[in-house]
């Protein structure tokens, strides 16, 4: 069983992230676009893993106040261009938590640095310089109280990946 840990996505930003991937068609941008339901921010990555009830006790043992995050800009790296957050000492203070926690419980995840963003097109082509301004400035425009910390499962479906809360 493939898993991750992450925050899932308010509707609004869902929405306002969707725009953007549309501003950046109309641009030209080429690629696989990630579906609104499959946008997250993926706090650790665990990979293959048969015992989801382990990592849910994990999840139980954390504890933090809600706080918010806010979305800031438009990004990439190699092949994939994302929407990123502004810094965010709580999230960052979770996601130390929890790291801390799978590793006391000698559950593997992925130990690379942690940059907070949400995927939006992989496997791009194109440059997004002519990405509507108006869209950008929306987007920048947003936040969402992070309130609770989802442990996802990930497959493979027809027409791509399939993400499901458990």
């Amino acid at each position: 069983m493939r898993l991750f840990i992450s925050v899932n996505l308010s509707d609004e930003i869902q929405d306002a992230l969707t725009d953007v991937q549309d501003a950046m068609m109309d641009a030209g941008i080429w690629g696989n676009y990630t579906m609104p339901e499959n946008m997250h921010i993926t706090l650790a990555f665990i990979g293959d893993f048969d015992d989801p009830d382990r990592v849910l006790d994990v999840l139980d043992s954390i504890s933090f106040t809600p706080f918010e995050i806010k979305l800031k800009g438009i990004g990439s790296f190699r092949d994939i261009w994302y929407v990123g957050l502004e810094d965010s000492l709580p999230l960052q203070s979770v996601v130390r938590k929890i790291r801390r926690a799978l590793a006391n419980a000698r559950i593997p995840f992925d130990r690379k640095r942690f940059m907070p963003h949400i995927t939006i097109v992989r496997q791009a082509e194109g440059e997004a310089e002519g990405v509507a301004e108006e869209e950008l400035e929306r987007l920048e425009s947003l936040s969402m109280t992070v309130d609770y910390i989802s442990l996802m499962k990930s497959e493979r479906g027809k027409h791509g990946m399939i993400y499901t809360e458990l």
